[in-house]
């Protein structure tokens, strides 16, 4: 079952798909009209989930489950990820690509491999107060207080040079 975000307690599980590029408003709205559907019949074996989504900065679709509701499984996880392959290639958008650092350029949000992002670090372009999207977190809690975080509060520290 479908619910909205904000009504999701700290402890959901979230999960964070990135676009290289800012999706267009036609394109988020086609990504709202396929996940609603998606999200009100996804399963646990055959017991509903209570889930949302939220599109952030027209760029990241966040995925998340009440789990205090009902644990997610392993199969539950697999449709996910099958349905965002999916809307991947109607798309023509990479979703799935954990390689790729986002991060905040001024006013802008900005995509980097990891090696581009230690060659931006290494010329002075990035560094430790660098905004960065920490798309690791786990929770809606998480998601709230470390998702948009300086590079020296996150796993992406270790690209600096």
């Amino acid at each position: 079952m479908i619910v909205p975000f904000n009504t999701l307690p700290p402890s959901s599980r979230i999960w964070i798909y990135q676009c290289e590029r800012a999706l267009s408003t036609i394109e988020q709205q086609h990504i709202s009209d396929k996940l609603a559907p998606f999200l009100e019949s996804w399963k646990r074996h055959e017991d509903d989930l209570k889930a949302a989504f939220t599109i952030k900065y027209n760029r990241f679709i966040v995925l998340a489950v009440d789990e205090n509701f009902r644990d997610v499984s392993g199969c539950s996880i697999d449709a996910s990820v099958q349905f965002m392959q999916a809307l991947e290639k109607e798309l023509a958008a990479t979703l799935l690509d954990k390689m790729q650092v986002a991060y905040k350029n001024e006013t802008t949000i900005q995509i980097a491999t990891m090696a581009d992002f230690k060659a931006l670090a290494k010329i002075g372009k990035v560094d430790a107060n660098t905004i960065v999207f920490n798309n690791m977190v786990q929770t809606i809690a998480a998601f709230n207080s470390d998702w948009e975080v300086p590079v020296n509060k996150s796993w992406h520290q270790r690209l600096l040079v």
